[in-house]
């Protein structure tokens, strides 16, 4: 080591605050030299290993981060109008209007009297026109072909959107270390995501079906929303630099972030059995509250043969299950935030304070939609609503693991 570096060494190792917050890779190799780890006891083997940044390097990382922030903004901005398009192609009954998966010429809409004929003459032939639809008008068609085709349509874009992103940050050499492969992930995510929605629409086109399989409908939703969440995770982690991070990391409340994963976990459940309620419009079939139907549990909830199809086809027993684990969300969720209420960092008490106001107010629309039959208005609002959820639940265990440093003042505020 060069003499000149000494006194700097020292300086660093005195001032550990203003180390932490201006950590780089020059630095931890010098350290690791140095053979002094007891400081930076949490650090990976990875991180204690890597090698100096070529000059300019991390200049660029830098202006990539803001890049890919804002990359993922968009993203995130057109995932979230694609989960309302979708919902509102589901009350519509729009989804089987379009019977073929063309992911490259389905994006061009039928051009002149006759290809909207041929079109229409595709859709005559499913169970939905036959059993639910028989004398619909072409102009009727229509209506319903442009709410599918508009689906598909900004599945397109965000594809088109990722790629653009991904591939041109890729080519100027503006993706951090470690982040190809995440950022790959999502194009991947979202490139199945388009199959299992042929996949669910697939299930609506023969064996008698007039709307899809509720189980299909979920796994379609479910998949949305995992590439929403980690949409969000990456836009929190990369809007904080890595030396905030490696710091913040030793402040975590492991208790808090494993309450809050598993209140994650019911969430996504809850997401789920909120789409086989949409699948077969369970919401409309019990509009009283607390009860259904006069009852606790619904007659002839367990009807059907075999067992399992009760779970997904009954809209009294798919019904009551949305409900039961809305209460549990809601009482576990109560409790976390009662839990969080013993840490010491105010902007993750914050954060677990919005997470009990939309975790109360998310509960009380959905009594209010079913209360009022489900009007298409009512559930898409329901819907959002299940979303911003979602980003609050995240938002807060990345708070519990990555905790923002203040002051001890503001600490006690």
């Amino acid at each position: 080591m060069r003499p000149e570096r000494v006194p700097i060494l020292k300086q660093l190792v005195l001032s550990i605050g203003q180390a932490a917050t201006s950590f780089n890779s020059d630095f931890r190799g010098g350290v690791a030299m140095a053979q002094k780890r007891s400081i930076f006891e949490d650090v990976t083997s990875d991180q204690r290993s890597a090698v100096t940044p070529k000059p300019g390097m991390i200049g660029r990382a830098q202006k990539g981060r803001g890049v890919i922030v804002g990359w993922l903004v968009a993203l995130f901005a057109l995932v979230l109008v694609m989960i309302v398009v979708g919902g509102l192609t589901r009350l519509t009954d729009s989804g089987l209007s379009i019977t073929e998966w063309k992911p490259v010429t389905g994006a061009i809409p039928p051009m002149g009297a006759e290809a909207w004929g041929a079109e229409f003459e595709l859709y005559k032939a499913i169970p939905e026109y036959q059993l639910q639809n028989a004398g619909m008008t072409l102009a009727e068609f229509k209506s319903i072909y442009w709410w599918e085709w508009g689906h598909r349509q900004l599945g397109r874009v965000i594809g088109l959107v990722w790629a653009v992103g991904f591939f041109g940050l890729l080519a100027m050499k503006r993706i951090p270390t470690g982040w190809n492969t995440r950022l790959l992930g999502l194009g991947l995510l979202g490139g199945l995501q388009g199959a299992v929605g042929f996949w669910m629409v697939k299930s609506g086109l023969s064996g008698g079906q007039v709307d899809v399989a509720s189980y299909r409908l979920a796994t379609h939703l479910g998949l949305a929303f995992v590439i929403l969440g980690l949409i969000a995770w990456y836009v929190l982690h990369l809007s904080r630099k890595d030396a905030d991070l490696l710091v913040a990391r030793r402040g975590r409340e492991g208790g808090l972030m494993g309450l809050t994963g598993g209140l994650m976990a019911l969430g996504f459940i809850q997401v789920l059995l909120g789409a086989l309620v949409a699948g077969i419009d369970a919401g409309r079939g019990f509009t009283d509250w607390p009860l259904m139907a006069g009852r606790f549990f619904p007659e002839g909830a367990l009807d059907l043969a075999p067992l399992w199809r009760n779970f997904f086809e009954d809209a009294g027993l798919v019904q009551f299950m949305h409900r039961m684990s809305g209460y549990v969300l809601l009482c576990f969720g109560l409790f976390i935030w009662w839990r969080s209420r013993r840490s010491g960092n105010l902007s993750t008490k914050r954060a677990f304070d919005w997470m009990a106001v939309v975790l109360f107010g998310q509960m009380v629309l959905g009594i209010v939609t079913v209360m009022y039959s489900a009007p298409a208005s009512l559930a898409i609002i329901h819907q959002l609503g299940a979303v911003v959820l979602w980003v609050v639940l995240i938002r807060a265990r990345f708070l519990s693991q990555y905790p923002i440093a203040q002051s001890i003042q503001r600490g006690h505020g």
